[in-house]
């Protein structure tokens, strides 16, 4: 009895110090901004040549669409996929911060310390796993170990600088000596140039969890339009540099790489467009002198096919009477091209903009304008996104392959908030804080 206790006690030490040295997995989280999830799933039907993502439909589990957030914009979401949560509890509202007066540029959400909640990162580095990030979202001063965050203010030769500043000390330069400057703008190209930098912080850093994203697809789409042929010819380009990430990680981590393809929202074209600052002037809710914002008590909030409108006091009875009258009003004429407005109440319950107290979902085929000025209504063309979620354009897609994970696993339609904690629960990472389902054992 006490031979057979001392051997179960050495054997379970011995199973406890093999967990310990057992090295830990390789997971790229690969974001192809824009991608629609039809364009993998029905594939011959485009006449698409993505061999590499053609695989992850029958080698591993896979959405047949993704229910993203409010708004189906790039940041919000891209947050979402490494929490688990809804952008109101996240703190990433909006792709740009609410500026009613436009005192300056759009400031955008670059930084990470607005993220109210643990991310996957943190949930790798609590795990004592090295990490790499490129041109994710929101992913300044991250807790990254090997970051180049997305982060740009003039586009002009100065923001190499600031890349620099703003990436990990010495990261970038050590790169770029092998491969040449680091991409700042969003064609193919750079999308191809920011794989290859993906691939050599894999091969030097050896990180257990590296985010990328890419950013071409989404680019192409809003200039030509979802399903042109400029969009395929960008997406078979992508799907070159998703075969090389693949094969890097499979080869550094046989038997232990995981990959998910993942994306932040569809697309819709559009025809139309809706300039709500029109309506909101001629009502006088906003005060304009010599052509700008001098003063304001409700104003939109653009995001794409959507736009959210904040009152200065929502407290003000009064104002919220009349910005109510004002968008039924709209949403009455059916060539306003408005699909539906949700009140605050429904907006909270969705997770979109807190400070809110209605949003303006558009059908597809229209977009929001972002000028203050021109006609109620216009003309448009190429493609955009934000719109509500459940409209069935903006499905974004989830692609996962690696140990374990079931080959040809359909997935149904699933929200952007199981994405995150399946993902961990795979990997053996804890992310008690998202709020979304684990979609496989």
């Amino acid at each position: 009895m006490r031979l057979a206790a001392a051997l179960l006690v050495a054997l379970c030490v011995f199973v406890a110090a093999a967990a310990a040295q057992a090295p830990a997995p390789i997971v790229l989280m690969i974001s192809v901004d824009g991608l629609r999830p039809d364009y993998v799933t029905a594939a011959d039907k485009h006449g698409l040549k993505i061999p590499a993502l053609r695989r992850f439909v029958a080698e591993g589990a896979f959405a047949e669409g993704v229910e993203g957030v409010i708004p189906t914009v790039t940041y919000p979401s891209h947050t979402t996929l490494i929490t688990g949560v809804s952008p109101a509890k996240h703190g990433i509202f909006s792709n740009t911060i609410f500026d009613p007066l436009r005192t300056g540029p759009a400031a955008w959400y670059w930084y990470a310390e607005d993220i109210r909640v643990p991310t996957l990162w943190e949930a790798a580095a609590r795990a004592g796993w090295a990490t790499a990030s490129v041109q994710w979202p929101a992913s300044v001063g991250a807790r990254v170990t090997w970051n180049i965050p997305e982060y740009w203010r003039g586009n002009a030769a100065e923001d190499a600088k600031l890349q620099r500043a703003v990436s990990t000390p010495g990261l970038l330069a050590e790169l770029e000596a092998e491969l040449g400057p680091y991409p700042r703008a969003l064609e193919a190209e750079d999308d191809e140039a920011r794989g290859r930098f993906a691939v050599r912080l894999l091969e030097k850093k050896r990180p257990a969890l590296l985010t990328l994203h890419l950013s071409a697809l989404d680019h192409v789409q809003h200039e030509t339009a979802p399903f042109s042929a400029e969009t395929f010819a960008a997406l078979e380009r992508l799907d070159a540099v998703v075969a090389r990430l693949r094969d890097t990680a499979e080869r550094l981590g046989p038997g232990r790489a995981f990959v998910a393809i993942v994306s932040d929202h569809g697309f819709a074209r559009i025809e139309a467009q809706l300039n709500l600052f029109t309506a909101f002037r001629e009502a006088g809710l906003p005060g304009v002198e010599r052509g700008a914002v001098a003063d304001w008590t409700a104003m939109p909030w653009v995001a794409g096919g959507s736009a959210a409108i904040v009152l200065k006091n929502p407290a003000d009875a009064a104002v919220l009477a009349k910005v109510r009258e004002l968008l039924d009003r709209l949403a009455a004429d059916p060539a306003n091209g408005i699909d539906r407005v949700l009140d605050a109440d429904a907006l909270r319950a969705r997770g979109g903009f807190p400070t809110a107290s209605f949003l303006v979902g558009l059908k597809p085929g229209w977009r929001m304008s972002t000028t203050p000025r021109g006609p109620l209504l216009s003309k448009s063309q190429g493609g955009t996104h934000g719109h509500l979620p459940d409209v069935p354009d903006l499905r974004a897609a989830f692609f996962l392959i690696g140990p374990g994970v079931p080959p040809g696993r359909a997935l149904g339609l699933i929200d952007m908030r199981d994405v995150a904690p399946t993902l961990a629960r795979r990997v053996g990472l804890p992310l008690p804080t998202a709020d979304g389902k684990i979609l496989l054992p």
